[in-house]
């Protein structure tokens, strides 16, 4: 009898397999770094084959870890970086470029002429998105219009397009199933979040041909079965979610108004706003939470680009840190960050800014500033960008909520998860299992084969590894935010 349940987690900077039992326990994962390419400003890239080998590399070291066969493994569920645009060779499977990156910001231009076009408002409504080079249809765009061939391929129905998820099922299944499903299809910026179908409107609007996409599945779904090769059977690739939708699956937010956090390279809130698309008014997204036998669950969404990502560049760019987990002693070192501010708009501001043109900056520096004080002020800077996305959900949703559920690398820090429930003023939850897009996808693919019957079963058997209360004043938190929205305007301003 089939013991496990294998998730794959595609992620920006790792490819990863993880092995779940039904019940949710972590029994081995593996891990490999996804190389990230820079070939110009503002531009990243990555190689969609170095994703593909990576991955079942990762399946099969996982399952040595314990000593499994891949006949232990019921289902495999994936869960993925979104957005993030490959567009391959329906014959030979070959990309035709790089993978254009989430955080890739090439297009800005073109977003800035469609955003002052008759059809911008049209593409909220349908979408709930902005334009932005966040998302997938300009990244398509620059692909059709830039690789010599490709847009009179993709005319005759040669060339394939598919956000990580599906490029990784089309291998898997060896060509045999070109789909995704509702949650990354609804990040492409193509997808009606209303009827959810591809919007023919604005397929023409960005000039894409609708032969180039993937069917759009539930997130519990048949998406094919692994050809015999990879692991010696074929097994049932049964549950798909974008990284974030997954984590909320993982987190069991199950309900309208419950709240999840992701810290890894970037931050994402996203909250369940249930049947009702609530549309933003302050800069936040409006998605598809999840879909489950056909039943749609909405979210509204802030994403931070720069979380990990910033800790990342003190230890690797400047060499401040020999570790991530550095950053945690330094904080507690230093009462305060000695008014020292990091702006971490590497690659611009997100929600609710959505400043393409900022960048960051190191503020309020003194003779007496020291390396812990810069370390704290990037923990500090994720704290306030997520409240600045929580405050924009309070002004938009009248939905209540008293406790954050986190997840994500960074999540280990205590010291971060205690700064952010008093710059929250909330309770913040910690799970025992804090790869929780793993998990999310593993629990979707045992809904789909029936290990579960519904979400509230798998709910039942959450549980939180740690709870921070917030303690600070309100004084204090209310000039600490203060401090930060000074330093933001004047990044803003550059």
């Amino acid at each position: 009898m089939s013991r496990y349940l294998l998730a794959i987690d595609q992620g920006t900077t790792n490819s990863r397999a993880i092995l779940f039992n039904p019940e949710g326990r972590l029994l081995a994962q593996h891990e490999m770094p996804l190389n990230q390419m820079f070939p110009h400003n503002g531009w990243v890239e990555q190689n969609p084959e170095e994703m593909f080998t990576n991955t079942v590399t990762c399946c099969h070291k996982a399952l040595k870890k314990i000593h499994a066969s891949p006949h232990d493994i019921a289902a495999i569920g994936i869960s993925n970086q979104r957005e993030t645009t490959i567009i391959w060779d329906r014959t030979t499977g070959e990309p035709v470029y790089p993978a254009i990156v989430w955080q890739d910001r090439r297009t800005d231009a073109l977003c800035k002429k469609i955003s002052a076009s008759a059809i911008q408002t049209k593409i909220q409504e349908k979408t709930g998105l902005v334009t932005d080079p966040y998302f997938s249809a300009t990244k398509i765009m620059w692909i059709l219009d830039n690789v010599p061939g490709a847009r009179e391929k993709a005319l005759q129905g040669d060339l394939a397009f598919g956000t990580v998820d599906t490029f990784l099922i089309w291998k898997l299944t060896d060509g045999k199933s070109h789909v995704t499903d509702a949650t990354n299809a609804s990040r492409t910026l193509l997808f009606n979040i209303q009827t959810q179908q591809w919007d023919p409107e604005l397929l023409a609007a960005f000039d894409i041909p609708a032969g180039l996409l993937p069917k759009v599945l539930d997130c519990t779904a048949d998406f094919g079965d692994t050809e015999k090769t990879f692991f010696g059977k074929k097994i049932p690739i049964a549950g798909v979610a974008g990284d974030q939708q997954a984590a909320l699956v993982g987190q069991t937010c199950f309900h309208p108004g419950m709240i999840k956090a992701t810290y890894g390279t970037g931050g994402f809130i996203l909250m369940n706003t249930g049947e009702d698309i609530v549309h933003s008014r302050h800069g936040l997204l409006s998605t598809v939470a999840c879909r489950l036998s056909g039943k749609v669950t909405y979210g509204l969404e802030g994403s931070i680009f720069c979380a990990g990502a910033t800790v990342k560049w003190l230890r690797d760019t400047l060499k401040m840190i020999t570790t991530a987990a550095d950053t945690e002693r330094l904080a507690y070192s230093v009462p305060d960050t000695g008014g020292v501010h990091l702006i971490p708009a590497f690659t611009g501001l997100g929600a609710p800014y959505w400043d393409p043109n900022a960048r960051g900056a190191l503020l309020g520096l003194t003779r007496n500033s020291s390396i812990a004080h810069i370390a704290r002020a990037a923990l500090e800077a994720v704290a306030f960008q997520s409240r600045d996305l929580l405050d924009a959900m309070r002004a938009d949703s009248a939905l209540q909520n008293e406790t954050l559920r986190v997840d994500g690398g960074m999540v280990e820090n205590n010291w971060l998860l205690q700064f952010l429930a008093d710059t929250l003023n909330l309770e913040v939850q910690r799970p025992e299992c804090i790869e929780t897009s793993a998990l999310g996808a593993a629990w979707l693919a045992a809904l789909q084969i029936g290990l579960f019957q519904s979400p509230e079963e798998i709910a039942e058997i959450c549980k939180m590894n740690a709870v921070f209360s917030p303690h600070m004043g309100d004084h204090q938190r209310k000039m600490l935010y203060a401090g930060w929205k000074k330093a933001v305007a004047q990044v803003s301003a550059f």
